[in-house]
C-alpha cells in the first residue's frame, strides 16, 4: 500500500500546482494499487477529490483567490450535470468508464501542452453568462460518469474565457470540482447500492488526510517552480497512463482476453 499512499499525496500536489488532475490520478491509483472495483473507485475518487478540493479551496478563499461569481456560473450547472452523469454511469460498465477515462485523461494531455495565452485579447466579446453554465454542465456530465473533477478543463476556461489570472482560476476550480465531486458522489452511492458495492471509508479518509498535505505542498512548490515546466511533465504522464488503461480495457471491451 506504500504506493497507494504515495499516490494519494501526488493526488493533492498535482490540485495544489494545477488545480487539476487530482481525479485522472486517483481512479488508477484505486483501481491498479489498491485493486478496487472500477465502480467502487470512481465513486471513492469523487469522495477523495472532493475532499481534497474542498479543504484546498477554502484555503484559498480565505486568501481572496475565490471569484465566487465563476463558481456560481460554472460550478452550479456543472453540479446537475455530475448528477446525470453518475445515474448514466450505472447503464454502462467499468470496463467501458475506464476507456473512456483514459480518453478523457489523453484530451487532458493535449491541453497541458498547448502554450497557453500569455495575455487575453481585449478586443475578444466577453463570454455569455449562458455559454458558461453550458460548459459547466458538460463538465459536469463528464464528471458524474467517469468520476473525474474536470479541473485541467475548468483551470483554461476560467483563464481564456473568464479572465481570471491563473492563481485565481486554481482556486475557483478547486471550489467548483468540490461542488461537483459531491454532487456525484451522492448519486454515485445509488449506483453502488443498486450493484451491492461498498465503498473502503477508512481508505478514503487516510487518502485525503495525505491529499490535503500534499496540496498545500503542491501550493508551496507552485511559488517557485515553472507552471509551464509542470505541465507538460503532467502531460507525459498522463499519455502513458492513459494509453496503459486503454491498452488493458480495450481487449475486453471488444471481446478479447
Amino acid at each position: 500500500m506504500i504506493l497507494a499512499w504515495i499516490g494519494a499525496v501526488a493526488i493533492g500536489l498535482s490540485l495544489g500546482l494545477l488545480g487539476s488532475g487530482g481525479s485522472i490520478l486517483t481512479v488508477p491509483v484505486l483501481v491498479y494499487l489498491v485493486g478496487q472495483d472500477e465502480k467502487v473507485a470512481i465513486a471513492g475518487s469523487l469522495a477523495i477529490v472532493g475532499g481534497i478540493a474542498l479543504i484546498g479551496g477554502i484555503d484559498h478563499a480565505l486568501r481572496r483567490l475565490v471569484v465566487w461569481r465563476s463558481v456560481l456560473l460554472f460550478g452550479v450547472p456543472g453540479m446537475l450535470g455530475t448528477y446525470g452523469g453518475a445515474w448514466l454511469a450505472k447503464w454502462v460498465s467499468g470496463t467501458f468508464q475506464l476507456a473512456v477515462f483514459a480518453g478523457v485523461m489523453l484530451l487532458a494531455a493535449v491541453l497541458m501542452l498547448r502554450s497557453p495565452l500569455r495575455h487575453l485579447d481585449e478586443s475578444r466579446p466577453t463570454r455569455a453568462p449562458w455559454k458558461i453554465a453550458i460548459d459547466g454542465l458538460v463538465v459536469g456530465v463528464l464528471t458524474g460518469f467517469v468520476g473525474v473533477g474536470g479541473g485541467f478543463l475548468i483551470v483554461p476556461a476560467l483563464v481564456l474565457l473568464g479572465g481570471l489570472s491563473m492563481h485565481h482560476a486554481i482556486g475557483t476550480s478547486l471550489m467548483i470540482i468540490a461542488l461537483k465531486s459531491y454532487t456525484g458522489f451522492f448519486k454515485y452511492l445509488e449506483v453502488l447500492a443498486e450493484l451491492d458495492l461498498q465503498l473502503d471509508w477508512p481508505l478514503i479518509g487516510i487518502f485525503i488526510a495525505l491529499g490535503a498535505g500534499g496540496t498545500y505542498v503542491g501550493r508551496s512548490l507552485g511559488k517557485r517552480l515553472p507552471q509551464q515546466r509542470l505541465k507538460q511533465i503532467f502531460a507525459v504522464f498522463l499519455i502513458v497512463i492513459g494509453v496503459l488503461i486503454l491498452w488493458q480495457s480495450l481487449p475486453e471491451m471488444l471481446g478479447g482476453s
